[in-house]
Parts: structure tokens; sequence; C-alpha cells
């Protein structure tokens, strides 16, 4: 075999994982507290798209070091990627948001959807943003996202040989991973520094991946940087 060859082979089976979720979760678990509306409390406009944001940990508990909100995604754990949500999206810059009351998450779909999207402050932001613009409770917006989240394999980014270097190589790392991805689904969001942040997946009305409407992020072209779970 070619030499050539033999160095490509590492990107070309890059390993990838599951993204079920596995984690240690605390014994003294507690939903959160309901969210007000912001204001203008409300925006009411027609869903043209979805996007499943998954935050890359790491780079989160690095910028936001002994937060008690963030104790269990940064603490006894050791997250790659998580949940950040699941979010309705018009045809513009605008998007649906708040669109109804959201209620406290009940504790049994707090516990079921935790060790997704790590934080249970967090998971009630999303419902009262995102979920109450498509879905009649808190337990079907996380199971659709779960649903959604549970059919991915998540690229591994940690081994320094296979590591993308690029926005555009992770988006191929992506696509190899989940066979009728395209790699124009994948919106790539970095900080002012190039770090990853979070690695976005669009979809159609159908729940079907498809090129994201709004652009795709950081170019192909930009070089990324990648933080080490701790």
């Amino acid at each position: 075999m070619r030499p050539a060859l033999l160095a490509l082979l590492p990107a070309l089976f890059a390993p990838s994982v599951a993204a079920a979720p596995v984690c240690n979760l605390p014994g003294d678990i507690r939903p959160a507290p309901a969210v007000s509306a912001p204001n203008p409390a409300v925006r009411r406009v027609p869903t043209a798209y979805y996007m499943l944001a998954l935050s890359w940990s790491p780079e989160w508990c690095r910028t936001h070091p002994g937060s008690r909100a963030d104790a269990l995604q940064c603490g006894g754990n050791r997250f790659r990627f998580v949940l950040h949500g699941l979010w309705p999206n018009g045809s513009r810059r605008t998007h649906p948001g708040y669109c109804a009351p959201a209620p406290a998450i009940p504790f049994e779909v707090l516990r079921k959807h935790l060790c997704m999207t790590p934080s249970p402050s967090l998971m009630q932001h999303e419902w009262a943003a995102h979920g109450t613009c498509g879905w009649r409770d808190s337990g079907a917006y996380f199971d659709q996202a779960a649903a959604l989240w549970n059919s991915l394999r998540l690229p591994s980014l940690e081994d320094d040989r296979t590591r993308p270097r690029t926005a555009g190589e992770l988006r191929a790392a992506f696509a190899r991973a989940n066979p009728g991805l395209p790699r124009s689904a994948v919106f790539v969001d970095l900080d002012n520094r190039r770090r990853l942040t979070e690695a976005r997946i669009c979809y159609d009305l159908r729940f079907r991946p498809a090129a994201c409407p709004a652009g795709r992020g950081a170019p192909d072209e930009l070089a990324i940087r990648i933080t080490p779970p701790a």
C-alpha cells in the first residue's frame, strides 16, 4: 500500500461514539424553577427548519470554572458533546421563542434526560425558550430531542492523530460517522479565538438532515482549536 494512503487511514477511519449518554447523577437532583419570558415576551414566527445544538463540554467547563449551575457537567463527569437544545428556527434571523407558559419540568423528565443535557437550569430554559414553540409538554420536547441525539454517532475529538484541524474536517468527521448526513447540515460555531464551542445539526420540518438554510458557520478552511477533556 502506498505511504500516502497509509497516512490517510487514521482520518478515514477515525473513531466515533454513540451519543446516548451515560453519566453519574447525584442523589439530590432538583428541578429548576419556571422561567419567565423576556420582553418582548412571545415571538410567533413560523418554523422553517430545526437545529440540534451540541455543545463541546470541555470548552464550556474551561470558561465556567467553579460554576454551581454547571457542577454536574464540570464536576465528577467527563462529558464530550452534550445537548444544548433542539431549536425551531425561522426562515430569517427572527426565530420562534417563548411561545407559551413553561411550567417546571417534572422530576421524572429531568432525570430521564439529565445525562444528555446536564443542567436542570439549562433544561428549563430550553423548554421555555424553544420547546413551547412546538411541543405540548416538556416530556414530548425532550423525547424528540433525545430521538435525534441518540440517532447520531459523534466523532471522537480526543486523538491528536485524527482530531479535525479545520471546520471542514469537523464537518467531514460528522458526515463519515453518520451516513446520510450531508456536510452542509453541520453548522460549526467558534468563539473569537477559533475555539470550538458547538456543532449544530440542521433538520427539515420532518426531522431529516438537511443543509443549513442560514449558512454553516465557520468556513471550511478555517483552522480551529478544540479544548481536550480535562
